[in-house]
């Protein structure tokens, strides 16, 4: 079941889902706008031009409230906001239409699980022949948000929970690599 504005808004006055910060315009008819952090963060060049996904990925980090992703590049960025998710809750990320019109595509793995807790890092590219400019705070998608049928008997306690600012690739770490 999608929830509704109304669940919404009582789920976060009951504080059974955080999300903060948050306003009251981002909170849509069957799902929350989510915006744009301000932080940035590009796969730094490495010596032999390859990525395994044996060997953790360094990447360059800036923190700015404006960034200009040229034409055919791909950044990953976070949202503003930071989200805890109760047990029972799953989430999809949408980007916006708006912004996909313009070349924008923006994305994550489009899955948030119950219990995770974080900020949502976006991968982002421009898939346009112009430079597009970003500016931390804008609206860049939205996160609908399904109530299981029952809590997760193992909710979500990976690699990424807790992730702050735009989370590079930790694919080393998963078990078929070990």
């Amino acid at each position: 079941m999608i929830l509704s504005d109304k669940t919404i808004m009582k789920m976060i006055n009951e504080k059974t889902l955080t999300i903060y910060p948050i306003t009251d315009e981002q909170i849509q008819p069957a799902s929350v706008d989510i915006r744009l952090g301000n932080t940035f963060s590009i796969v730094d060049d490495s010596p032999s031009g390859i990525i395994t996904l044996e060997k953790e990925i360094q990447y360059k980090t800036i923190t700015t409230d404006t960034y200009l992703i040229m034409p055919g590049h791909f950044v990953l960025a976070s949202t503003m906001e930071y989200f805890e998710l109760p047990d029972n809750l799953t989430a999809f990320v949408e980007g916006r239409s708006s912004l996909g019109r313009m070349g924008l595509f923006i994305q994550n793995a489009g899955w948030v699980d119950p219990g995770f807790k974080g900020e949502i890092t976006l991968e982002l590219y421009n898939a346009n022949r112009c430079a597009i400019e970003l500016k931390a705070g804008r609206r860049v998608g939205q996160l609908v948000f399904a109530e299981m049928d029952d809590a997760a008997i193992h909710p979500y306690n990976g690699k990424y929970q807790g992730q702050t600012g735009a989370t590079g690739s930790r694919v080393f770490k998963d078990h078929e690599n070990i």
